[in-house]
């Protein structure tokens, strides 16, 4: 399984962030309550692919000890 969500000081102040992007998990799930599609999602933040916010919502799903800040 692929790492999508990565976290560390250099970026976004620490909050849970898609890799290789400066897109904030938070950001994701806010579009997602939003009732944005993932393809509207991807479409607004191009640095985000539809495999990428998948995989990042199949790995929160599974990361419990996450907290979004």
């Amino acid at each position: 399984m692929t790492t999508w969500i990565v976290a560390d000081a250099d970026h976004l102040g620490g909050s849970p962030r898609v890799r290789n992007t400066r897109i904030s998990v938070a950001l994701i799930l806010e579009c997602l309550a939003a009732e944005m599609t993932i393809a509207e999602i991807v479409d607004a933040y191009p640095s985000l692919s539809v495999e990428s916010v998948r995989g990042t919502l199949l790995e929160l799903s599974f990361r419990q000890e996450l907290v979004l800040a």
